[in-house]
């Protein structure tokens, strides 16, 4: 493969799943992890991709670039729909049966998983806390689960509830699980643009009893501006790609669990 055939490649990756890592590459296309580098070199010199540790990711993803979440809704649907089922597989199997819900795309996917496998005649009846509408919606299609709307000023970009209202909201609640997405996901902790849905994250987190993040592939290794939980206040991540290894380490350190769909 001639070198802009391969840079191609891998451009396309980029834009495709947000971020690529060097180790993945050089195992897919048969070639060093020297090479590699050089092409993300290339390809960040073209404005293309922007270097991080381990690979690179989209060169608009800077720690305050936030996309609607319209455009996000296909991006990698297949590994978001995995990280679904494995949520309903791991989160719920244990009894749970109440569970605050953040806004976001993967955990939509888990809202859709969700109506499509919980018994609608058996089993334990399931309650859902969610401060998304479009979730809410969603959810309130089966007749077994309970649906609870969080209240606040909906944000256009996110169509997330968020202000004091939802975090006071959120601070009465103490659900089984609550399960958060996340912009990026680094040795930092979990990170999120804005301030205002950073505030009602944390107030997830402080919220719930087991908390649990979903991320996928292109949030690995990624950093945006607002932290809004330590690597150590997660019990466990949900995703479709093991992490690297420093990442790895780190999650391991901390104590958090690592599913990978």
């Amino acid at each position: 493969m001639l070198a802009t055939q391969r840079r191609d490649e891998i451009a396309a990756r980029i834009q495709a799943d947000g971020r690529v890592l060097v180790a993945d590459i050089a195992h897919e296309l048969g070639i060093t992890a020297e090479t590699v580098r050089r092409d993300l070199d290339a390809l960040e010199q073209a404005g293309i991709a922007r270097r991080v540790h381990g690979g690179a990711v989209a060169a608009g993803r800077s720690s305050l670039v936030e996309t609607a979440v319209a455009e996000r809704t296909d991006a990698n649907a297949a590994g978001k729909r995995r990280i679904a089922r494995l949520a309903c597989e791991r989160l719920l199997a244990s009894g749970a049966t109440s569970l605050l819900l953040d806004a976001g795309t993967t955990t939509a996917a888990l809202a859709a998983e969700l109506v499509a496998t919980w018994p609608h005649t058996e089993g334990p009846r399931l309650v859902v806390a969610t401060h998304s509408p479009a979730i809410a919606q969603q959810l309130a299609a089966h007749p077994s689960i309970e649906v609870h709307a969080l209240g606040g000023r909906v944000r256009a970009v996110t169509g997330a509830a968020v202000g004091a209202q939802t975090v006071l909201a959120i601070d009465a609640l103490r659900p089984d699980i609550v399960v958060l997405g996340a912009n990026g996901l680094d040795g930092s902790g979990a990170t999120t643009p804005d301030p205002d849905e950073a505030a009602v994250k944390q107030a997830i987190v402080a919220s719930g009893r087991r908390v649990a993040v979903l991320a996928d592939a292109s949030k690995l290794g990624a950093a945006s501006l607002c932290r809004f939980a330590t690597l150590d206040q997660l019990d466990v991540l949900l995703t479709d790609a093991e992490p690297d290894g420093e990442l790895a380490a780190a999650l391991e350190a901390a104590g958090c669990e690592v599913l990978v769909a």
